[in-house]
């Protein structure tokens, strides 16, 4: 029973074991779900899914396997379209700032506006807009979308006066998964996780020193001696390295919120970065618009940066095999006689720890894609996700 929705679920990333399936087959038989579709989905998320991060992957495979199943507050893809109209929301948005205030002091009873929206759906068979009573839009109704009523159920559209206490049609748990790309925010929390504490600066002791100070009050008879420390910090020191230009262009704003994350995380004892197109070559430029002369030596870095920088490359590996392999490959300055794929086995080289981040990686060995598989065999590859972003910090902050 029920082996499609197991094997959807398996497909779409969620580990999900024989013995867990099992126990859902147990509270099925049981009566745990007393024939409603909404209980069986409740049970079964709560037996299958293991982390909320994985709750929009449930959502989707239990779609794709029940959309057949008419349930009381099932929306159907006429109703959606009837209910689409994106081109309007924006001056919505605008006439909803205005009325927030109306949401102050509300006694609204859920139940009977739940059970009259169940009542609509049943009934309903045309499209309705700025009216009272129907499922529509713009009007005075407690479904829908961009009306004036405040508190009920939105169905499709956006959030405007923010007050409606059931949303259907929204994929409410698509922010919660791991493998989507990330935000400033993340990129933030995930660079806290490169810390290297050590108090062997060369600074004054001005800390508090707790432990000693309790030791050697304790010592002295009671009479406070106050000891101070040299103040622990972080000794990592960063290099990034970022593809910019070309295929790079569509992810032009996820890197300026890694920039930006980097830029604003002043907890680093030292931080570098620099750019490059396609791949790394003898020259790294000193800006994201790559232009020519405005660069750095790759030799002159290695130089001027101990091996102990833990080095971040940011790019879609995207380059035809010459670009790569050929020391001539270099489209926008010189190679100094080396291929790209001979500087960046020197840059592996250097640096004791370096990891790539890629946008757009492909799964698995893509053969189409000659230049990422080998570079995702020098360098431990990572998608620029929030799974990804952890799974490289780890790397980094590993003793090996």
């Amino acid at each position: 029973m029920f082996t499609d929705f197991f094997e959807n679920l398996r497909s779409k990333g969620l580990r999900v074991t024989l013995g867990e399936f099992l126990t859902l087959h147990e509270a099925l038989d049981k009566g745990l779900c007393t024939g409603s579709l909404t209980e069986f989905y409740y049970i079964s998320r709560m037996i299958l899914v293991k982390s909320e991060t994985d709750y929009d992957k449930f959502d989707s495979a239990f779609e794709e396997c029940f959309k057949g199943v008419k349930h009381e507050t099932e929306v159907g893809s006429m109703m959606l379209r009837w209910l689409d109209k994106s081109d309007m929301q924006e001056l919505f948005n605008e006439h909803a700032k205005d009325h927030l205030n109306k949401m102050e002091g509300l006694n609204i009873d859920k139940e009977d506006v739940e059970t009259k929206f169940k009542d609509r759906l049943k009934d309903q068979d045309t499209e309705h807009n700025g009216g009272s009573f129907w499922i529509g839009t713009m009007g005075k109704t407690s479904f829908g979308n961009m009306g004036g009523n405040v508190g009920g159920v939105r169905v499709g559209g956006q959030t405007g006066y923010q007050s409606a206490f059931s949303v259907v049609g929204a994929r409410k748990f698509k922010d919660f998964r791991d493998d989507k790309t990330i935000t400033n925010r993340e990129f933030q929390l995930a660079f806290r996780k490169l810390r290297q504490f050590s108090a062997r600066l060369d600074i004054p002791e001005r800390e508090l020193d707790i432990e000693n100070t309790i030791d050697k009050t304790c010592l002295n008879g009671g009479f406070l001696q106050i000891e101070m420390k040299k103040p622990r910090k972080n000794a990592v020191k960063l290099l990034m390295l970022m593809d910019s230009g070309g295929t790079m262009i569509p992810y032009t704003r996820l890197l300026n919120d890694l920039f930006q994350a980097v830029s604003k995380s002043n907890h680093f004892k030292d931080v570098k970065c620099y750019y490059f197109h396609n791949c790394i070559y003898s020259k790294v430029y000193k800006t994201p618009e790559c232009e020519y002369g405005d660069w750095v030596d790759l030799q002159w870095l290695f130089r001027n940066t101990d091996s102990d920088y833990k080095v971040i490359i940011v790019g879609d590996a995207a380059m035809a095999p010459e670009e790569l392999y050929s020391d001539t490959g270099n489209y926008r300055g010189p190679n100094d006689g080396l291929s790209g794929y001979e500087w960046l086995k020197l840059l592996k080289k250097h640096y004791k720890k370096s990891v790539w981040l890629n946008p757009k990686m492909a799964i698995g060995h893509a053969p189409w894609r000659e230049a990422e598989t080998a570079v995702k065999e020098m360098f431990p590859m990572f998608r620029l996700t929030i799974d990804g972003l952890n799974r490289a910090m780890a790397i980094l902050m590993t003793n090996r």
